[in-house]
C-alpha cells in the first residue's frame, strides 16, 4: 500500500526537489502571464469539437447573463512575496492566541469565566475582543458562553481541543459534535457557531481530531502488516480518542457532524461503537464512492470536479451559482482522466503531506500555505481572511502526527480504500448487547443519516445519492426481519442535500444557508428526543 523511500536520504532530496520545482513552476508561470496581452485570443486546441471550450470551462468563464466574464487577475500560485513571508514567520503568534482571534469573530458569544474571578460584564466579548469591558450589546439568542479546553486522555501526550458553547440558564438535553477535516481545525467552524448555537436545548461542541489542529501530536505508527488492518488501525486511531473523549464527558447519546475526512471517521465511529448516535451528518464527506473510475448503472456519471480543484480553484468562482445545468458534465463520450502527475502519487505514497512542504520551508511556509488560503477564503473580508490564514499557518506548521494516517485511509486523489458505500448499509444496525442465555441481543433500529454537499463540490454527490438507495434498503430489510418491539422503534431514515453557492467547504461557503439545514436537523432531533422523554 505505502512505498517507503530508500532512504531517509532520498526521500529529503526528492521533496526538496519537488518544493524547488514548484517554485520554479510558480516563477515561469508568473513571468509568462506578465508578458501576454489581455487583448490576446485565447488558443483553442485542434483535438477540441468544433473549436469550442469544454461545457465546464466555459461555464467558469461566461457570467450569468451569458456573456463574456471578466477574469480577475492572476495571483500567481504563491501570492504572499517572499519578504512579508519571512515578517510573518518571525512574527507569527502561537497556535492557542491565532484560534482566539479566529474565535473573535464570532458575534455575541462570550468567554465563560470561573466563578468568583470576575464578573460577565468584564469578560470581552467577540464584539470588542481586546477591551476590558464588553460591549453593552445583549445577545438576542442568549446568554450563550463559550468555553476552550484541552481535555487529556489516557497515554503520553494524548489530548483532545475542545471548543464548546452552552446557553446560560438552560438545561441541555441534546449534544452536537463538530468535527472537522483532514489537516484542518475546528477553528474553520467560526461562521457556524453562533447561529447554530442558537438552538435551545443544545449543547454545542467542537472537537480538533488527536494529532491534528491544537490538540496534541503524539507519534502516529502503524503496526500491522496486514493492508486491511492497517486501515482499521489507522482509522482506530482518530475513533478510539473521540470515545474516550465522549466518556470522559459522559455523553450518552450525540449528534455527529462531520466534514471531509470527519465525515469518514463519523461512519467509522458509528460503525465500532453503535448505539451513542441520535444522528449523522456528513458534510461533503471523503472516502464515498468504491471506484470513480468504473461507470457503474446504478451510479450517476461522475461530476469533472476532482480533488485538484481543492487547490487550485478560487473561492469566489466557487460561491458563485451556475445557471446552466450540469455545467460541469464532461462531454458524452469524453474519456475519464487520471489527474494526478506522477510526483503527487509519489509523495502520497511515501507519506509525505503537504504540511511537512510547509515546515521545511521555514520562513517560506506562510508563502506556500497563501497557496491555499489565498484561495480558500478569498470570499472572506481582509481581516478575516488574514486571520484565517494565520490561523491556517500555525495548523500546517506543527509537528506532523495524525495527518499521517492519509495514505492508510485514502488512495491518491482522495478515493477511499476502504470506501464508505461498503459499508454505509449497516450505519445504525449494528448489535448494541450481544445475546445472553437469557435475554435476545439489542440492536439499533436505525439512525437518521444525512449526506450535505456543495452545488460546486469537488466530492460528486453521486456517491452521496447512492449510499441513499442503500441505507433505503436497509430500512427495508429491517422492517421485514425485524421484531414487533424493533419495527416500533425503527428510526432509520437517509437524505442527500445540497448547498447553493457553496464547494466543498460549504459551512463556511455559504454559511447561512448551511446553517438553515443544520437548525432544520437539530430540530427534528430535538424532537424526537422529546418524544422519547414524554
Amino acid at each position: 500500500m505505502l512505498k517507503s523511500p530508500t532512504s531517509a536520504v532520498v526521500q529529503s532530496r526528492k521533496l526538496v526537489k519537488t518544493v524547488a520545482r514548484i517554485h520554479h513552476a510558480d516563477s515561469t508561470n508568473s513571468a509568462l502571464k506578465a508578458n501576454m496581452s489581455t487583448e490576446e485570443p485565447i488558443a483553442v486546441p485542434s483535438s477540441v469539437p468544433g473549436g469550442r471550450l469544454p461545457r465546464a470551462r466555459r461555464a467558469r468563464e461566461q457570467a450569468p447573463d451569458g456573456r463574456s466574464a471578466t477574469k480577475p487577475p492572476s495571483m500567481g500560485m504563491f501570492p504572499l512575496g517572499y519578504k512579508e513571508a519571512a515578517y510573518q514567520w518571525w512574527n507569527s503568534v502561537t497556535p492557542t492566541v491565532a484560534e482566539r482571534n479566529v474565535i473573535a469573530c464570532i458575534p455575541y458569544l462570550r468567554e465563560a469565566v470561573a466563578a468568583g474571578t470576575t464578573s460577565a460584564s468584564a469578560v470581552p466579548s467577540a464584539e470588542h475582543p481586546s477591551e476590558t469591558q464588553t460591549s453593552a450589546k445583549i445577545d438576542p439568542y442568549g446568554p450563550r458562553v463559550w468555553k476552550s479546553t484541552m481535555v487529556a486522555l489516557s497515554g503520553k501526550n494524548r489530548s483532545m481541543n475542545e471548543f464548546s458553547v452552552e446557553r446560560v440558564g438552560e438545561p441541555a438535553e441534546d449534544t452536537l459534535v463538530m468535527l472537522h477535516g483532514y489537516g484542518a481545525g475546528l477553528g474553520f467552524y467560526y461562521k457556524n457557531f453562533e447561529n447554530i448555537s442558537r438552538a435551545k436545548g443544545w449543547k454545542l461542541y467542537a472537537l480538533d481530531w488527536l494529532g491534528m489542529g491544537n490538540s496534541t501530536r503524539p507519534s502516529f505508527k502503524i503496526c500491522s502488516k496486514d493492508p486491511a488492518t492497517k486501515i482499521t488501525e489507522a482509522e482506530n486511531w482518530f475513533i478510539d480518542a473521540l470515545e474516550e473523549w465522549r466518556k470522559i464527558r459522559k455523553i450518552e447519546k450525540f449528534t455527529l457532524l462531520g466534514h471531509s475526512l470527519g465525515g469518514y471517521l463519523g461512519v467509522s465511529y458509528a460503525l465500532k461503537y453503535p448505539g451513542h448516535l441520535n444522528k449523522l451528518i456528513l458534510a461533503s464527506p471523503v472516502g464515498v464512492p468504491e471506484d470513480p473510475y468504473a461507470v457503474s448503472a446504478e451510479m450517476p456519471e461522475p461530476m469533472d470536479s476532482t480533488f485538484q480543484d481543492e487547490f487550485t480553484v478560487d473561492q469566489q468562482s466557487t460561491t458563485q451559482a451556475h445557471k446552466t445545468p450540469n455545467a460541469n458534465q464532461p462531454e458524452a463520450g469524453a474519456p475519464k482522466k487520471r489527474p494526478y502527475p506522477p510526483w503527487l502519487v509519489w509523495l502520497w505514497d511515501a507519506n509525505v503531506s503537504p504540511f511537512s512542504i510547509v515546515r521545511l520551508a521555514g520562513p517560506l511556509g506562510p508563502r506556500f500555505t497563501s497557496g491555499w488560503t489565498s484561495r480558500r477564503f478569498n470570499h472572506l473580508t481582509p481581516e478575516e481572511k488574514q486571520t484565517l490564514h494565520d490561523y491556517a499557518y500555525s495548523i500546517f506548521k506543527q509537528r506532523g502526527s495524525g495527518e499521517y494516517a492519509l495514505p492508510y485511509l485514502l488512495a491518491p486523489g482522495a478515493h477511499a480504500r476502504r470506501p464508505v458505500i461498503n459499508r454505509i448499509h449497516r450505519v445504525g444496525r449494528q448489535t448494541i448487547t450481544p445475546a445472553t442465555g437469557t435475554d435476545p441481543a439489542v440492536r439499533e433500529t436505525g439512525i437518521p443519516v444525512v449526506f450535505m454537499y456543495g452545488e460546486n463540490d469537488w466530492m460528486d454527490v453521486a456517491g452521496g445519492l447512492a449510499a441513499e438507495e442503500k441505507l433505503k434498503q436497509a430500512r427495508v430489510k429491517a422492517l421485514l426481519g425485524g421484531t414487533e418491539e424493533e419495527k416500533r422503534k425503527e428510526n432509520g431514515s437517509v437524505k442527500v442535500l445540497v448547498v447553493s453557492k457553496a464547494g466543498h467547504h460549504l459551512y463556511l461557503d455559504n454559511p447561512d444557508e448551511f446553517n438553515d439545514y443544520i437548525h432544520t436537523e437539530l430540530e427534528e432531533t430535538r424532537q424526537q428526543t422529546l418524544r422519547e422523554r414524554a
